[in-house]
C-alpha cells in the first residue's frame, strides 16, 4: 500500500466527522456558524488528547527523576495551552445571534460531557465526584474519567520526585488520599523556600508547574468570558448551569503551596 499524506492522517475520515445538524427555516442549508462550532470543540477534543498523553509522560518522569524529560514535556504542555487559550479568540468571531441560530440542535449534549476535560482535571488535581455523573455509568467516557480517579496528579508525582532527590516532603503528603482536593502543606511550603532559595534545578520546575497554573487559571476566565459574552447567564446547553457555574471555577490554585509561597520569598 502506498502511504500518502491523506491516508497516513485518516484525513478523508477527518474530515467526514463535521456533520452540522441545524437547517435554516427558509433555505434548509445548516446554519453558517455551526460548522465553526463543531471544528472548534473537534481541535480541542484533540488538544485534550495531546495533554493527556504528556501529562501521563511528565508524571512518568518526574517519578523516574529524569530533570531534562520532565522539563521539556512541561514546557510543550504550556505551549499547547497557549494555543487551547488563543483559540477562544477565533470562537468570539461567532456572535450571540449566530450561536442562537444553531444552539436547540444541541440538544442535550454539553462541554460538562467532555470525559478527556474531565481527565485532565483529574490529572491536574481538581478531582470531584459529581463529575462521573456527567457521562452514564457503563459509558466509555464514564469508565475513562473514573479511571482516572484513583491516579496520583502531578503534584503528588512532584512530591514523589523531590523526595528521591532528598528533599524534605511531608510523610502525609506523600501518603494522601489522593482522591481528595489538593490542601496547603505548610511543612511542604518550608521546603519549597529552600528550594527557590538554593536548588535552581528544583526552582526552575517549581516555576513551570506555577506557570501552567496560571494558564489554567487563565483558559478558564476566557471560557468564562466567552460564554458570558455568547448567552450571558442563561442556563447551558444539556440544563448545564452556565456562566454562573465557570465562575466559580475560577481562581482556584491546582498547586497552592507554589503560591502561598510567594508572601515569605
Amino acid at each position: 500500500m502506498n502511504l500518502t499524506y491523506g491516508s497516513y492522517l485518516k484525513v478523508p475520515e477527518l474530515l467526514a466527522l463535521q456533520q452540522p445538524l441545524s437547517k435554516h427555516p427558509q433555505t434548509g442549508a445548516a446554519e453558517h456558524d455551526e460548522m465553526l462550532f463543531i471544528v472548534i470543540h473537534q481541535v480541542y477534543e484533540l488538544w485534550f488528547r495531546q495533554q493527556l498523553h504528556e501529562g501521563d509522560f511528565l508524571a512518568k518522569s518526574l517519578l523516574e527523576g529524569k530533570v531534562p524529560e520532565s522539563g521539556a514535556t512541561l514546557k510543550r504542555m504550556l505551549t499547547i495551552l497557549k494555543t487551547m487559550v488563543q483559540q477562544i479568540d477565533v470562537l468570539e468571531t461567532m456572535t450571540p445571534v449566530s450561536f442562537l441560530s444553531f444552539r436547540s440542535f444541541l440538544s442535550n449534549s454539553s462541554g460538562f460531557q467532555s470525559a478527556q476535560f474531565r481527565e485532565f482535571e483529574f490529572l491536574l488535581g481538581n478531582k470531584h465526584a459529581r463529575v462521573l455523573a456527567h457521562n452514564p455509568e457503563g459509558s466509555p467516557e464514564h469508565r475513562a474519567i473514573a479511571a482516572r480517579w484513583p491516579q496520583p496528579t502531578l503534584y503528588d508525582a512532584f512530591a514523589r520526585f523531590l523526595a528521591a532527590r532528598g528533599h524534605n516532603v511531608p510523610k502525609a503528603l506523600l501518603e494522601r488520599d489522593v482522591t481528595q482536593p489538593m490542601q496547603e502543606w505548610p511543612e511542604m511550603q518550608d521546603t519549597l523556600l529552600e528550594l527557590y532559595r538554593n536548588h535552581p534545578v528544583e526552582r526552575g520546575m517549581c516555576e513551570l508547574l506555577v506557570d501552567l497554573d496560571e494558564g489554567i487559571q487563565e483558559w478558564r476566565y476566557r471560557h468564562v468570558k466567552m460564554v458570558e459574552r455568547t448567552i450571558g447567564f442563561k442556563q447551558g446547553t444539556g440544563g448545564s448551569p452556565g456562566a454562573a457555574y465557570l465562575r466559580s471555577t475560577l481562581f482556584n490554585p491546582l498547586f497552592p503551596d507554589l503560591w502561598a509561597i510567594r508572601t515569605r520569598l
